[in-house]
Formats: C-alpha cells, sequence, structure tokens
C-alpha cells in the first residue's frame, strides 16, 4: 500500500474527531479555567460521549499517521496535515452552518495548493 493510504484515513479521522469535539463543547456553553474547578471540568469534558468518539477518532487516526511517518520522509508527510485545516472549514460550514467567507476560501485555497505542490514533488 503506498503512503497514501496512511495519510488520508489520519486526515478524515482529524476531521471527524474536530467535528465531534466541537459538537461535545458545543453542549457544554463557554468554559473557563479557574476557582478549584479544574478536576470537575475534566470530568465533564472527558465524560460527554462526543468527546470521547472525537478522542477516539485522533487516536485511530494517530495510527495511520505514524505508519505514514514510517513510511516517508516527513517534509512529505507533514504538509499533508494542513488538508485538515481546509476539509474542517468545509465540514464546518456543512455540519455547524459556519460561514466560509471569500478570506477564508482564499486560504484554503493556498493550503490545498501548497499540499499539492510538496505532494507532486
Amino acid at each position: 500500500m503506498g503512503t497514501l493510504t496512511y495519510i488520508l484515513p489520519s486526515v478524515f479521522l482529524s476531521v471527524i474527531g474536530q467535528l465531534l469535539l466541537k459538537q461535545g463543547m458545543s453542549g457544554m456553553g463557554s468554559l473557563s479555567l479557574g476557582n478549584n474547578n479544574v478536576v470537575a471540568l475534566i470530568w465533564r469534558i472527558f465524560t460527554n460521549p462526543w468527546i470521547i468518539v472525537g478522542v477516539g477518532c485522533y487516536v485511530v487516526g494517530l495510527l495511520f499517521w505514524l505508519i505514514a511517518l514510517s513510511r516517508a520522509p516527513l517534509s512529505i508527510v507533514y504538509p499533508f496535515a494542513a488538508l485538515t485545516m481546509a476539509l474542517v472549514v468545509f465540514s464546518s460550514a456543512l455540519v455547524f452552518g459556519e460561514q466560509i467567507t471569500f478570506t477564508r476560501l482564499v486560504g484554503v485555497a493556498a493550503i490545498v495548493l501548497g499540499v499539492a505542490v510538496v505532494a507532486r514533488s
């Protein structure tokens, strides 16, 4: 199997993980640290089913990522992580109704173009 076979699942699992983490945290309202509530806050976060599944996606994605790192130079593999940012912009618009401004669209295009240049090298 090619290295992309391991990079792409890692990227997609990271995107899914971010969406799940956002869903879980959105239901909790605005949080902050302070006044000795750290333990209660950690418990509340890590007992949230959305968070648990989101972290699970990251763990499985990490496995794919580590295999990709064992197969190719970091300078080739790492730029593909930027695809996660681009995909999160579009996914958050679809899932959460977030706005994609022209500036964000230009930024995403620059990211994708950069990854394409690295991939061709």
